[in-house]
């Protein structure tokens, strides 16, 4: 079977961090290729500050393009209503029952993904690659993970990356205090927030 990595994420906007970590999963899995998944309607988070859909779509594009193994998906940003994990696994794998996926995220997110919708159908449709920042995985995190494969029969893997200190909000707060953000996203990303002016002020709307 394909071996597909998902990473999912607002990417508001898609910066290096986002990239490096897509790059580690897909050498230390040994995945096939990666899909980039831009939120549609996170009910996680405040829409107001948001770029719509199509920017973020575009800025992943252009991210992503110089890397044949990394791939853009809409599943979310077409699907009405608010994006759920759960929902985005069924969906595929009912498309492409021929495929394995493995979903990437910070091993932060195991401590609260019990909270998401049907986390059951998640460790049920995909194995877990979870992102461990530092050498070494505490105490606390080893016995999470004894507790979800012992629940839910979750399949985890952690992968574990230096810290990348890059995150979209600095890099939103960077531009709307005109500070620059060169290398901490790809330039042509860079090009592209600074040509439509996204982020230079704090009162975003959709």
């Amino acid at each position: 079977m394909k071996k597909v990595g998902i990473l999912g994420g607002t990417f508001n906007p898609v910066h290096m961090g986002h990239l490096i970590i897509a790059e580690m999963a897909q050498e230390e899995a040994g995945l096939d290729d990666i899909l980039f998944i831009p939120s549609g309607c996170s009910y996680l988070k405040d829409a107001s500050d948001i770029l719509p859909a199509k920017d973020r779509i575009h800025m992943t594009g252009l991210a992503i393009e110089d890397n044949s193994h990394f791939a853009l998906s809409t599943i979310e940003t077409d699907r009405e209503g608010n994006s759920y994990t759960c929902d985005t696994l069924t969906e595929l794998k009912e498309r492409y029952p021929d495929q394995e996926y493995y979903l990437i995220l910070g091993a932060d997110n195991l401590f609260t993904m019990e909270e998401w919708k049907d986390p059951e159908v998640i460790f049920g449709n995909a194995k877990i690659l979870a992102a461990v920042r530092g050498d070494k995985k505490s105490a606390d995190m080893e016995e999470k993970i004894a507790e979800l494969k012992e629940k839910y029969n979750a399949d985890i893997t952690l992968l574990h990356m230096k810290h990348v200190d890059i995150s979209s909000s600095m890099i939103r707060e960077k531009v709307a205090e005109g500070r620059s953000i060169r290398y901490m996203l790809p330039e042509k990303v860079r090009e592209y927030i600074k040509k439509n002016h996204f982020y230079e002020k704090q009162d975003i709307q959709e």
